[in-house]
């Protein structure tokens, strides 16, 4: 709905004076819209228009009264339908309530050289897993992933909420006379401003970390779209044109696989040459351990083995002071027994 301005309209007969107007009358007509209003908002015309592609979806439409000085009538209309909450059953990890302080205490509480005296390297890795998973249900709660049309704003702090409230609280007032207009707008716009500087101060934040935290920077963009787009028509091998969303998929994949080299293959293809002798022992240090922890990207998703990659980078020291018995050989290459693949090649090619 708004004021598209165009007064020599008859709504009735479906007609029009003026070229603009006749040209607005048929894109209305051809994208399938009915203008509900039945009475003038100005005067006697029509300037202010209520569209919509179905008639029983909007209901006790009215014009009555003005609004401070404008000259144009007030529109009131009820929208006839019931949202719908999106929600997922996926769970994943809620770190804003999550107490890295209790984790990294009991963490160091435990007696890792006693307890994994007489392991092996399997015994001992799964003993470590386990036992990190444990108190991490403890000390990190879970939480649904919610959906992009079911998540709050990045902006939307707990003061902002309380001004919202407020500023809803007071329209309320305002609408059955127990508050003046000026008292309601300078509520409305302060409650504008608030959310004007949060607004902007995430979007200063996400530029300045756009380095280190590109999934959120994309993220944000990506919700600002309206219009979702979909690739377009490819070429195969052939030369063909596709459109099909599966030919499309098969293009794209037979694409990829053509310039995908497998660096981490040929790096321990090379190492496999190696050759251990019976009971050494392989010495990797604490400082390239620590390196690679520190350097973990904490907004990556975690790996099958169920570790998120801030739990470790939170628990570098942690995990330092564990004992190093988490290896085992492989095709003459030592691998440390986890789940993250940058972990794994760090060590192997240290060793």
């Amino acid at each position: 709905m708004g004021d598209f301005n165009h007064p020599d309209i008859c709504w009735e007969s479906n007609t029009a004076v003026h070229r603009q107007s006749r040209k607005f009358l048929e894109s209305v007509g051809d994208n399938f819209l009915v203008q509900v209003l039945e009475e003038p908002t100005r005067g006697r015309a029509f300037l202010d228009l209520l569209l919509t592609n179905r008639e029983e979806l909007v209901g006790e439409a009215k014009v009555d009264g003005n609004l401070g000085g404008s000259d144009h009538e007030m529109v009131e209309f009820r929208i006839l339908t019931q949202g719908r909450k999106e929600s997922s059953r996926i769970r994943t990890l809620d770190f804003r309530k999550a107490d890295f302080d209790s984790l990294r205490e009991q963490m160091g509480r435990i007696p890792w050289e006693n307890n994994m005296k007489g392991k092996g390297v399997q015994e001992s890795w799964l003993y470590f897993k386990e036992s990190l998973l444990q108190l991490q249900e403890q000390t990190i709660p879970m939480c649904r992933k919610n959906s992009k049309y079911g998540r709050r704003p990045a902006w939307l702090n707990s003061e902002i909420l309380a001004d919202l409230k407020h500023k809803k609280e007071a329209y309320k007032k305002w609408k059955i006379g127990q508050m003046t207009r000026e008292e309601y707008k300078n509520i409305a716009q302060a409650c504008r401003s608030e959310i004007r500087k949060a607004k902007s101060h995430l979007e200063l934040q996400l530029a300045r970390d756009v380095k280190s935290n590109k999934k959120g920077f994309f993220r944000y963009v990506g919700n600002k779209k309206k219009i979702k787009e979909s690739v377009g028509p490819l070429l195969n091998e052939g030369g063909n044109l596709v459109t099909e969303d599966v030919e499309k998929a098969n293009v794209l994949n037979d694409f990829f696989a053509s310039v995908f080299t497998n660096k981490v293959s040929s790096q321990i293809a090379a190492l496999g040459s190696t050759v251990w002798r019976e009971g050494d022992q392989p010495s990797v240090e604490k400082e390239v351990v620590r390196d690679y922890l520190e350097k973990l990207d904490v907004h990556k998703s975690m790996g099958p083995d169920a570790l998120h990659p801030r739990v470790l980078k939170e628990l570098a020291e942690m995990i330092l002071g564990a004992p190093p018995s988490s290896y085992r050989r492989l095709n003459g290459c030592t691998e440390l027994e986890s789940g993250h693949e940058e972990l794994k090649r760090t060590f192997c090619m240290r060793s």
